[in-house]
């Protein structure tokens, strides 16, 4: 083999290096903390600690876990049974608006999740918009949270069914209906069993979020509701039980895992070249019809706009206190934290990306080994932001509060998105005109920056869009590893919100609605002029 074939394979060694220090070696040091606990520790915290094992004997701990499994699971359903048949109408019919309701579909996942968290409290919390009128008391209640993984993750859903019920065959649903099947018999016997492997890959990946996520569980959980992410962060920032901590990462890492394993499984078993007799959309006639494109968009519009008008409404309704919250001196540190440690966390996740999508494009061809370099793109994806901040404030304590160890945790939720978007659009290359660039002379590297990279430039164009908007939103991985002058927009946020008075929440949501704007801002900056594609995943 020679340079020219070594050299696009050898790119995956800076991933994983990358992988092996930043996310590897730290939970190592977790499963060491958790098996081996410091000698002073029962000392310190007045009670022995647990070991992995003895997590399920503490009542608190085992709650804690069992809970964040079942809101996961109860915020799953919700979702399935809200987005397929959200999915089913957006995919079968055209109207005015439609394609703009598509685009919409992206934008939770740019809206930082304490964003998302103010917005469902400015609808269903405390003296709420919608909760006040219908006499609702949701708070300390287990729904805030399970109405905000729903607004986060319905968007997942409904995108992963469009794209999944547009590769059912047109000739085969045609054949059932004239076979004089029913709508409901021909969705039964053929588009159901087409999209079930796509859905249950979007369900597994909507279950792992829910699980895993912490912003939400911080803010709408409360301190009885709060998933095992949040305990973990508690244990840790407020209790100084590292040990008892690491025992209950290692559970929380354990079962990501697990869900990260079911839906690689799930993704190689629905992967399939796309359709040409693909099912055409109908006009909308007839009462039924409109009622149905209705319900549709008023379920978008409840569960994933409204939201977010009520985080703006709330804030404009101070606009003089609004200017005084954006020009406040710790707004300006925040604002200018956040950018400068974004902008950081996007160059090296826009070089690392580029490096592992071209390594996976040309180990695709190898059987067991391609598979194991696919399955190290999703490693970042499976575990949480919680544990690997945690990990590596104990593997590198010479490195606590440092820039670099900071930018390193931001870059490791954001390049998996260069990564996956990049290596997509290089399958979907047509290979001859590389080819016949190289049969005119041109050598690698001049193909790779005259043919492949310019051909590529739009996904990884979009790949960065979402690496800013996770980097921008990034909470978890703040609350652990920054210093108290590090503060950026979604610590402040933080800050605010538990600080008593009105004052301080109509700061909260001012802070919101900065940083929701300047997250649409350098989305769209970035993304303009590129090709849809989905992403398979999310910051936390």
């Amino acid at each position: 083999m020679g340079l020219a074939a070594r050299l696009p394979r050898a790119l995956l060694l800076p991933p994983l290096l990358f992988v092996a220090v930043v996310v590897a070696a730290p939970l190592l040091r977790l499963l060491w903390e958790g098996a081996h606990p410091e000698p002073g520790t029962a000392a310190l915290t007045g009670q022995p600690p647990l070991t992995v094992w003895g997590v399920w004997a503490d009542a608190h701990l085992r709650f804690r876990l069992l809970w964040s499994l079942a809101q996961a699971g109860i915020s799953t359903a919700f979702t399935f049974a809200l987005g397929l048949p959200v999915a089913w109408v957006l995919a079968r019919y055209h109207f005015a608006g439609r394609q703009v309701v598509l685009r919409l579909l992206m934008l939770p996942f740019v809206v930082p999740t304490l964003v998302a968290a103010l917005g469902v409290l400015a609808l269903w919390g405390p003296n709420g918009h919608w909760a006040e009128p219908l006499g609702l008391e949701l708070e300390d209640t287990p729904w805030l949270l399970v109405i905000g993984n729903v607004f986060f993750n319905l968007c997942l859903v409904v995108r992963a069914g469009v794209d999944a019920l547009g590769q059912v065959s047109a000739s085969r649903l045609a054949a059932a209906r004239t076979l004089g099947a029913t709508p409901w018999r021909a969705f039964w016997r053929v588009e159901w069993p087409a999209i079930r492997l796509p859905l249950a890959g979007a369900l597994c990946l909507v279950f792992l979020y829910c699980f895993a996520g912490m912003g939400l569980a911080l803010v709408l959980g409360g301190q009885r509701w709060a998933t095992a992410e949040v305990e973990i962060y508690t244990l840790v920032a407020h209790e100084l039980r590292l040990a008892d901590a690491s025992a209950l990462a290692l559970w929380t890492v354990g079962f990501g895992a697990l869900l990260a394993g079911v839906y690689a499984s799930l993704a190689r078993r629905f992967a399939q070249p796309r359709r040409a007799d693909r099912v055409p959309t109908r006009p909308v006639r007839g009462w039924r019809v409109r009622l149905a494109v209705a319900a549709a968009l008023a379920a978008l519009l409840v569960t994933s706009v409204a939201p977010l008008l009520a985080t703006v409404a709330w804030a404009l309704a101070d606009v003089p206190g609004l200017w005084a919250v954006w020009t406040a001196p710790e707004t300006l540190d925040a604002l200018w934290n956040t950018v400068r440690f974004s902008a950081l966390a996007l160059v090296a996740a826009t070089a690392l990306g580029l490096f592992q999508g071209l390594a996976v494009f040309h180990w695709r061809g190898a059987a067991h080994a391609g598979l194991w370099v696919q399955a190290s793109t999703f490693v970042p994806f499976v575990v949480s932001p919680v544990a690997v901040a945690f990990g590596l404030l104990l593997l590198y304590p010479e490195w606590t509060a440092s820039l670099g160890l900071l930018v390193a945790a931001y870059t490791l939720l954001a390049y998996p998105f260069v990564g996956q978007h990049v290596a997509q659009s290089l399958a979907a290359l047509p290979p001859h005109w590389a080819q016949a660039a190289r049969t005119l002379g041109a050598s690698p590297w001049r193909v790779f920056v005259r043919v492949t990279l310019p051909l590529v430039a739009p996904a990884l164009r979009r790949g960065m869009a979402f690496a800013a908007a996770t980097a921008l939103g990034e909470f978890a991985v703040s609350l652990f590893l920054s210093r108290p002058e590090w503060t950026t927009l979604t610590t402040l946020i933080y800050q605010h919100l538990g600080r008593p008075g009105a004052a301080n929440l109509h700061a909260a949501h001012a802070l919101s609605l900065l940083l929701m704007g300047l997250a649409l801002v350098v989305f769209v900056w970035l993304d303009t002029g590129t090709t849809r594609s989905d992403p398979k995943a999310r910051h936390a």
